[in-house]
């Protein structure tokens, strides 16, 4: 029997941080021509890993071995060299470059120091097309929407010439219709003898795609399984936490809804919005579902201020605010979880502490009290079931603790509006359900909920009622009875 040699193999990898055991002798394989699902909850030390065999980070100790040979890797770029390419779950693009120069930046062809941009050009657009992505190449990725920015992500190592192929969290911003071509290129990739390391929360595309998956808990290894040794989903989220979970979704409360909270009346932003009315009662979650490009997130964005509205209204509890910037929606209780929380929703040098209280930090005569504000942050991160240092970078969290600060920060608030855009995403299934808790808690004290998510069964599973939005209006309205799948698609993709 011929015994396959692995194109990446980890052995007893351990990372600490001060305070934090990242990864305590963690090892599995990754062999040519399958898909190799890692899981595991948020702070579980997936990240971690991928950096040190990235050469992000430098293990404290362990080895790493490509086709064979023991490699030590100083720097990403010493990963690239030996075949390893990586899409990063937070965007690393350069803002201020095209997605042309973002794609070559590294290996741009050049003479004489003069770059071939017409060259760069047609490979660019070669390895975009294959993600048939359809937003300019020659403006600021600063100016695309977070999904056409993570296409590009996937393009530009798509576009290398790598034998490891490492995503983590691919989908989180992609469309159904974008996934499924992503899961379409994996097989040809897979086909092509590439080993693909994978990370995703969602547990249907990790039966779908996967050959092994290895679990981390708390740093680590709970085991590896072939995809013939795994049941379903319920066998995934064992893995991962070690427990079992109750499915998502909500006891809708229709007769406990009250008064309309908020209302938008033919809100216009040129281009993007068109003359969207909708309103949200107090105690009802209402879900804004639509393909990415739809305009719900520029909706909400155009509501808080953070985007000027050439026409339209916003009523806050049946009387007309004049909203010119985020802070006139905070003074009118209206909060907005951003869904790009690392350049939107956080200062990352800043603490946690500092994070959780940053639009009401406890002083005295202008003076901060340090102390208080650590208490005042493990208060209000307490209800949220987190374990994390407060006096560390928030930079240094994971996606879904990070997530948490945001979520805390505007718990602290006295907002009768709460606007999620994409609250879980790259939030693992435990974190999920958190918050899914939280937001029905909330409508059920009254507030009234507004989230964006292109989770399709996490709208229709969440939603007392369902909007559908398609090139910027609202095409449809759906009573929690009459919406399903299939409903919701036909109006978001109709032509």
């Amino acid at each position: 029997m011929t015994v396959r040699e692995a194109a990446l193999e980890v052995t007893d990898l351990t990372k600490t941080f001060p305070g934090v055991n990242a990864l305590v002798g963690v090892g599995f394989k990754a062999y040519p021509g399958e898909v190799h699902t890692l899981l595991g909850e948020n702070g579980a030390g997936k990240s971690t890993l991928l950096k040190t065999v990235f050469g992000v980070q430098r293990p404290d100790s362990g080895e790493i071995r490509v086709g064979g040979r023991p490699v030590e890797f100083a720097r990403p770029s010493d990963a690239m060299r030996s075949g390893i390419a990586m899409v990063h779950q937070e965007l690393s693009l350069v803002p201020q470059m095209t997605a042309v120069q973002n794609l070559v930046l590294g290996r741009e062809n050049s003479t004489g120091g003069v770059i071939d941009w017409k060259e760069a050009r047609r490979r660019a657009a070669a390895a975009l097309a294959q993600l048939r992505f359809d937003a300019p190449v020659n403006v600021p990725v600063s100016r695309l929407s977070v999904a056409q920015q993570q296409i590009v992500e996937l393009a530009r190592a798509l576009s290398t010439d790598a034998h490891i192929i490492i995503m983590d969290e691919p989908t989180a911003s992609l469309t159904t219709a974008e996934s499924e071509r992503l899961f379409a290129i994996i097989d040809e990739l897979r086909a092509d003898g590439k080993a693909i390391i994978y990370v995703s929360h969602r547990l249907k595309e990790v039966l779908e795609l996967s050959d092994r998956v290895t679990a981390l808990r708390d740093g680590r290894l709970v085991g590896t399984k072939t995809r013939e040794e795994i049941s379903g989903e319920d066998d995934l989220v064992q893995m991962m936490v070690g427990r079992n979970l109750a499915a998502i979704g909500v006891t809708s409360n229709v007769e406990n809804v009250g008064d309309e909270l908020l209302r938008v009346e033919d809100l216009t932003v040129p281009g993007v919005v068109e003359g969207v009315s909708l309103s949200v009662r107090a105690g009802e979650v209402v879900g804004l579902a639509g393909m990415v490009g739809a305009g719900r997130t520029e909706l909400a964005r155009a509501v808080i201020g953070a985007d000027k509205a050439s026409h339209g209204s916003v009523y806050v509890r049946g009387r007309k605010v004049t909203i010119r910037r985020p802070a006139d929606a905070i003074a009118h209780g209206i909060a907005l979880l951003t869904e790009d929380r690392k350049h939107q929703g956080l200062a990352l040098d800043m603490t946690t502490a500092s994070n959780v209280t940053l639009m009401a930090p406890p002083s005295r005569l202008g003076v901060l009290n340090r102390r208080r504000q650590r208490e005042v942050a493990t208060e209000a991160l307490e209800p949220l079931n987190t374990k994390m240092q407060i006096d560390r970078p928030v930079r240094t969290l994971s996606g879904g603790n990070q997530q948490k600060v945001v979520l805390a920060r505007w718990l602290r608030s006295d907002s009768d509006v709460f606007i999620f855009d994409e609250p879980t995403r790259g939030i693992d299934v435990g974190a999920k359900g958190e918050i899914h808790a939280i937001m029905r808690r909330l409508a059920d004290a009254g507030k009234a909920v507004l989230m964006i998510s292109s989770d399709l069964p996490e709208v229709l599973a969440m939603s007392d009622r369902v909007l559908v939005m398609r090139r910027g209006r609202v095409v449809a309205e759906l009573d929690r009875s009459e919406a399903n799948e299939e409903v919701v698609v036909r109006h978001a993709a109709a032509e």
